[in-house]
Parts: C-alpha cells; structure tokens; sequence
C-alpha cells in the first residue's frame, strides 16, 4: 500500500513492522519499492537489550530472547539508501529527517530505522526543529556543454531515439518529452521501463515492442537514455556499435546493481525533466536549428512516424479481434486487454502486474495519460493488489484497477488485502490473469535451453502449473472481504465485455470487485 501510495503522488509514506521478523516479511516488497524508486520510511522494534529492569522497557517476553538478532539492519540494508538505529530520543527528530532526506533525494527509496523499546520509553523534554531545512538535496542540471552537444546530436541525426524510464514520475517531464518529440519531427520515444507511464502510446513517435522497439534501437544513430535502469538486453537487442549514446540519469552508474555498463559517450547525474527543458529552450533559442528543422526533411519524416504509428495501430486492433469460434470462443489476453481499455473509464489508473502476458497486454491498454499507469518496480511478486489499495487512499476519487498474473495473486497476500478493502471502504477493480500458474520460469529456461528438458515437461511437472483445480480467486477475496468483495469468473469470450461493465458499477458503487479471468 505504502509503495503505491508514494508512487503515485511522489510522497513519503511509513511502514511499521515488527522486529526482525516483520522485516524479514517485507521480503519482495522492500525489492520492488528499492528498484522502483519509492519513497517510504520503515521502522522496526529491536529487542529489549536490558533483562532486569534496568530501563523502562526492559525485557518481559519469552520471545524477546529469540529475536535479539545480531544485525536486524543488515536483513534489509542492501535494498535500502538508509539504515541507523535510533539510540535516543534526544535527536530523534534529526535523525528521522535525515532518512527522509534519504529517501526523498534521487535516486527516491526506502530507509531503514530500528529502535529498542528502552528507547521508545525515553521521556523527553518537548523540543522543536525548523522543519524546512530538512528538505530533499536538489539534483542538478546538464552542463552547458552537454545541452549543446545532446541537443545538436539528436537534430543531425538521421534515426534518433529517447529510451527512457521514470521519466513518468513527473507528469511535467513527460509533457517536456512530448515538447522535445514535437519538435525534432522524427524522434521516437521508447518507454522501456513501463515501470511509470512516461511516453504516451497515442502520439506518432511512441514505439513498444511489439511496434519495432528493438528494430528502432538496432537502426538509431544517436540514443539519449532519460533515467532507465535496463535501455535494452545486449543478449537480445543492442544499439549498433557506431551510434552515439548519451546517458542522462539521476544514477547512472546504478550504484545498487553490481553489474551495470552502456557503452555511452557521456554520461550526466542529473534531473531528466530539468535536462528536457534545457534541451527545449536550446533547440527553440537556437535560429539555425529552428530553420533546419522546419526544413522538407523533418515533415517528411513527421509524415512517415504518423504512417507508421497508424499501422502499428491498425496491426495490435486485428490481434485484440473477437477470437475464432464464436461466443464460447476461449480468451486470449489481447481481446481481453483491449476490452479492459474500452470498458473502464479513461482516467482509470491501473497497478499492473501482468509478468509473461506484460507486453501484449500493454500493446492494448495503451496507456497515455501521465500518473495512470504503474507496475512493480522489480521482481516481487505480489505488488499490485495492495498497492491498488494504497493508490485509492492517496487518490479516493480515483477508478484504480489492479492487473495481476494469478500466480500473483496469491503471492499478493489476499486475504489482508480484501479485508482491508471492505473494512476501510477502499474499492478497486482486481483482474486476475488466471492462465494456470507460473509461466516465466518456462520462458526464463528458453533463453538458455531452447530445446532443453523444461520446455518438453508439463507444468506440473515443473511445479509451476495449478492443473485442474486452481484456486477460487474471486471466493478468497469474497471470504475476506465477508461478502463485501464482488466476485466473477469469466471463461468465454461472450462474457467479458457484459462483466467488465458491471464490475465497474460494483466499483463505483462503493464496493470492492475481483473478476477471475481464464486465459487461453
């Protein structure tokens, strides 16, 4: 909840867990939210660390003796920008401001404070800080070298390319994006991360990849990367080897990953939204390069980016078609993708968590609205439920619909989820994408042995299928929510549209809807 909330409106939020093994429970979610770029503040108790009433506070549980840990911070750390222990209550305001200092500053994450319930107990003397001067560190802007080096690159250049990834993080940078788009006719824009809706897949230069990304990536003469953790995978796509790379990022060395190059002629630690105004007010200060581009060249090739952006769309239409067979035809996730847009209401802000199914159903969603499209920052499987729930506290006026895998589903704990739904009146759409287990291992095994042993087992074999009797989605939720969750099943094409539309009145009307959907 805490990830989604912070996320969508770019603010801090607090997560108190309990000692070592609350904070061993955060697990993935601490992995996404690190990964994700969100801000979020976790304290946890520690053990007593007097026995004999020392200190108010001192031991009086069995179990204060099993968790004395030897480093309970060490659990979290690597995952975090931030970690101490508050010693006392003397300078407990500091050092919280200090942590979210931590996780407010670029790259945004979470922090870690641990504290001792002798601690807690302290009594002080009230005391006050001037809270102002404990704001974030402002990251800079590009030199003016860089301005002008990136920006007369991207208009010589004959294929030139943004690929970026969190630029969405700030609906500003994104309408900066568009600016830069519009005026370098010819620019495409990947969204590689899709991680925060960043480009809109409505305008000309957006391309995914299923629109020709990676042949867009292979052919570009000049790439600027705007705040992308992973641009590409060389294993399956990589620029060619004389294109010029500039890297704009407020990590661009990924100080957390113990892996990480671009073969880049420049790289900049700076504000991408700050460096795409720069770029814009060079490009349009500039007469010599405001002549060029209103020059032949650049309509033409304006021209071709609607041709082709209009193919692209007229292509993912045919394959969001009604399936062959007629009404009890089985459902493929690019009808149902394109059924969800067209059902629901424009402005809804989805958490998605589709994994195998991610691309094609984005292909259909197309989201192009700033602040309405969001997916786990990492690998942690189980985000977007709860983060729906935290998107509809920080947003109650908000349509919030939640995409997720079913394998997902129950790493999502649902049981907390939907009660916690029902009991605080927090209403969201759940889709679960139920194609019967855990796909990705099959497909992670592929890129390696493509004609090996695991793509020949069965899924239960593997242990990666649900076989003939998956869960009840929609009755887990339903039981949680003592009755107050909604539930569906869809399974054949004649019904998704005619239970998407009641779902969303469900939803409107104040309560809670999970819809369980069988893929073919």
């Amino acid at each position: 909840m805490a990830d989604g909330f912070a996320r969508l409106m770019n603010k801090p939020q607090a997560v108190i867990v309990h000692v070592d093994v609350g904070t061993q429970a955060l697990g993935p979610a601490i992995h996404n939210a690190s990964c994700g770029r969100a801000p979020v503040l976790i304290f946890a108790g520690t053990s007593p660390y007097t026995l004999e009433g020392e200190l108010k506070g001192s031991r009086t549980e069995f179990i204060h003796w099993l968790q004395d840990v030897p480093d309970q911070k060490a659990i979290v750390s690597q995952y975090c920008r931030y970690t101490a222990e508050i010693r006392t209550g003397r300078n407990i305001k500091q050092l919280v401001n200090r942590a979210l200092q931590f996780a407010t500053s670029d790259p945004k994450g979470p922090v870690y404070l641990t504290g001792a319930r002798e601690v807690m107990e302290e009594e002080l003397e009230p005391y006050q800080i001037v809270q102002e001067q404990w704001a974030p560190v402002v990251t800079g802007h590009l030199p003016k070298y860089a301005v002008d080096e990136i920006a007369n690159a991207l208009v010589e250049a004959e294929l030139p390319m943004i690929v970026t990834g969190f630029t969405g993080r700030h609906p500003e940078s994104v309408f900066e994006l568009l600016k830069l788009a519009y005026l370098i006719r010819g620019l495409r824009v990947f969204d590689a991360g899709t991680t925060e809706m960043s480009f809109p897949f409505n305008h000309r230069a957006s391309v995914n990849p299923t629109w020709g990304a990676g042949m867009w990536l292979q052919k570009a003469d000049v790439i600027l990367i705007l705040d992308c953790d992973v641009p590409w995978i060389p294993t399956q796509r990589k620029p060619r080897t004389d294109a010029k790379v500039f890297h704009i990022d407020v990590d661009p060395l990924k100080a957390q990953m113990s892996l990480f190059y671009i073969a880049a002629i420049a790289r900049y630690r700076a504000d991408s939204g700050a460096a795409l105004v720069q770029l814009n007010e060079y490009i349009t200060s500039n007469q010599a390069i405001v002549e060029k581009l209103a020059g032949p060249i650049y309509s033409q090739r304006w021209t071709s980016l609607g041709e082709i952006h209009e193919s692209n769309l007229k292509a993912s239409a045919a394959k969001a078609a009604p399936p062959s067979g007629g009404a009890d035809a089985p459902i493929n996730i690019s009808y149902l993708s394109a059924q969800i847009r067209d059902c629901l209401p424009v402005e809804t802000i989805y958490a998605t968590e589709a994994v195998t199914n991610h691309v094609r159903m984005m292909e259909q969603l197309q989201p192009s609205l700033p602040g309405t499209s969001f997916t786990k920052g990492a690998s942690g499987l189980g985000w977007s439920c709860s983060a729906a729930l935290g998107m509809k506290l920080a947003k109650p006026g908000a349509f919030i619909c939640s995409i997720t895998g079913d394998g997902s589903f129950i790493f999502s704990h649902p049981t907390a989820v939907y009660w916690i739904s029902a009991h605080y009146a927090l209403p969201t759409l759940t889709i679960v994408l139920n194609n019967g287990g855990w796909i990705a291992p099959r497909l992670s095994a592929r890129h390696v042995n493509p004609e090996g042993l695991a793509q020949k087992a069965t899924a239960e074999e593997l242990g990666i299928g649900f076989g003939n009797t998956p869960p009840d989605y929609g009755a887990v939720a339903e039981a949680a929510g003592r009755g107050r969750i909604w539930k569906a099943s869809i399974q054949k094409v004649d019904k998704v549209e005619e239970t998407l539309r009641q779902a969303v009145e469900v939803v409107k009307g104040g309560r809670g809807a999970v819809i369980d959907v069988l893929l073919d």
